[in-house]
């Protein structure tokens, strides 16, 4: 559980930039202050790593260049789709990444990988269908509707359904990890195999 939410923060700090640039947005209704605050946030983020003496991971330096890039596409342009679109190409990046089979045991206590890890195979791959999921629906979205929509719809459900998808996940392995650790007890304990 706490590498699961050690994965999230990273993933929300990568993100921070485009939460920062909705936040902005809302705020003040001015698209160059908040792509401006956006990007300031991503370059900060790198500059403070850089600064510590942290190793800097290939995803920060991706979000760096999307925040930089789709920022300064949308006030050259004056169209904010350019930046309404950047967590597409992060949700792509991501589900292609979580296409590897069993990127997801790093993440689990050794009970889990030892009671459940086809079932934690599973679900490395429909945590990937749901990023390609979120990625296409953030496009329609981003396309189709104001700023104003978009940031609220994405916004409320980015947060829904990876928590949905952790809650169910994580209510499913419980299930079948408990049910499969009291078959092995009642085997080790020369009980009968139950029906």
């Amino acid at each position: 559980m706490q590498n699961m939410l050690k994965a999230a923060k990273l993933l929300l700090l990568d993100m921070a930039s485009t939460f920062a640039l909705l936040v902005v947005y809302l705020a003040t209704k001015n698209m160059s202050v908040a792509v401006g605050c956006g990007m300031a946030l991503g370059i900060a983020q790198i500059g403070y790593e850089y600064v510590r003496k942290r190793p800097i991971d290939t995803m920060q330096y991706l979000s760096l260049f999307l925040v930089v890039g789709s920022g300064g596409a949308a006030l050259l342009t004056g169209d904010p789709r350019f930046v309404m679109l950047k967590p597409s190409v992060i949700y792509g990046v991501v589900g292609t990444v979580m296409l590897k089979p069993g990127w997801m045991n790093r993440y689990l206590p050794p009970i889990v990988q030892e009671l459940v890890p086809d079932v934690a195979f599973i679900f490395g791959f429909v945590w990937a269908a749901l990023m390609f999921f979120s990625a296409g629906l953030n496009i329609v979205v981003a396309l189709h509707f104001s700023v104003t929509t978009w940031s609220a719809f994405m916004s409320s459900y980015a947060i829904a359904s990876k928590a949905g998808l952790f809650l169910i996940q994580y209510a499913i392995m419980r299930a079948i990890g408990v049910r499969r650790r009291h078959a092995q007890v009642g085997l080790t304990d020369g009980g009968v195999r139950p029906a």
